[in-house]
């Protein structure tokens, strides 16, 4: 177990959270809800299609927020019967604090619940999502978007660097550093795709100037400050970022394979972001650990939504 491990699981002892697990069939969320339980690591609910909830009021909301897509009763009420949803509205009506789901559920389904029942962070126009690599020195880097919006647009690279820099914060309360990575480093290259980078670092840069970044740059530019010099000697970043947003769904998915299998990095994750509440999707190859740190990181994100606290960053 690395040091970051133990850090999140001690600092989510301290909170208590109530966690509700909907892929209540699968062994390894069993296993994993034992685990919390036994460890006080939180106050993990198994969901089944029994667990009682106000299932007309949910029949009813998800109506009223999707009739005008379509959804009908006979269909609300069938989604209302499912663990994921039942799970989604336990967390949104404060019955629980956070959720962690996607053992036995695709992330599309996970999001699908998510988003329909508990909503979108206002703060932010599109729900992605992060890993925290851990390498074997140590070092730890947030990769976004890893696994939600394939092709974001300039304003929504923006708004994941936003949410992936107050995510980062949070789990490694250190400042973060945030670099728009392109395959061009200021301006070394024209094309679309770099312009739409650019254009995020400006948005981002005008709306979060509290937060360090820069782009567009480089992955060498963003990570070796002997190549940052060279490259970008301008840069606030200096070679020493430690959140990379990437300009594609294809690029960052890439990177954190390469980042895992290659350079021997621990993948936490994919964490979902940018929902009111935590509602948190693991990958259907997960162990029953990864499900307990996932469950770890719900908690410590559940508590910068708690009334009264105010997500930032330096």
């Amino acid at each position: 177990m690395s040091t970051l491990d133990d850090d999140l699981l001690h600092r989510a002892s301290k909170l208590q959270r109530r966690i509700v697990f909907p892929d209540s069939s699968d062994e390894r969320t069993v296993r994993a809800v034992q685990e919390l339980k036994h460890l006080g690591i939180a106050i993990p609910i198994l969901v089944t299609h029994d667990t009682p909830i106000n299932e007309p009021h949910l029949v009813d909301y998800l109506l009223e927020r999707r009739a005008g897509k379509g959804l009908t009763r006979s269909e609300a009420k069938h989604l209302a019967a499912q663990p994921l949803f039942r799970a989604a509205w336990m967390v949104h009506t404060g019955e629980a604090d956070a959720g962690v789901a996607g053992s036995v559920s695709t992330t599309a389904d996970v999001l699908r619940a998510g988003i329909w029942t508990i909503g979108m962070d206002s703060s932010v126009s599109v729900v992605s999502s992060f890993f925290l690599m851990v390498l074997p020195s140590g070092a730890v880097f947030t990769y976004a978007d890893c696994g939600v919006v394939p092709d974001p647009t300039a304003d929504q690279l923006a708004d994941i660097a936003r949410s992936s820099a107050v995510s980062h914060h949070i789990l490694t309360r250190t400042e973060p550093r945030v670099a728009f990575l392109s395959f061009s480093t200021k301006g070394s290259a024209q094309h679309p795709h770099a312009q739409k980078v650019r254009d995020a670092f400006r948005i981002f840069s005008e709306k979060y100037p509290n937060i360090v970044a820069d782009g567009e740059l480089q992955a060498d530019a963003a990570l070796v400050p002997a190549v940052a010099a060279r490259k970008a000697p301008n840069s606030a970043l200096a070679g020493n970022s430690n959140v990379l947003v990437f300009p594609t769904l294809d690029a960052g998915n890439i990177a954190y394979k390469l980042t895992e299998r290659l350079a021997g990095a621990a993948a936490y994750g994919p964490v979902v972001q940018g929902l009111q509440k935590p509602f948190v999707d693991v990958s259907r190859g997960c162990t029953w650990h990864d499900m307990v740190l996932t469950a770890a990181i719900a908690a410590l994100l559940s508590n910068s939504a708690a009334p009264g606290v105010t997500p930032s960053v330096p």
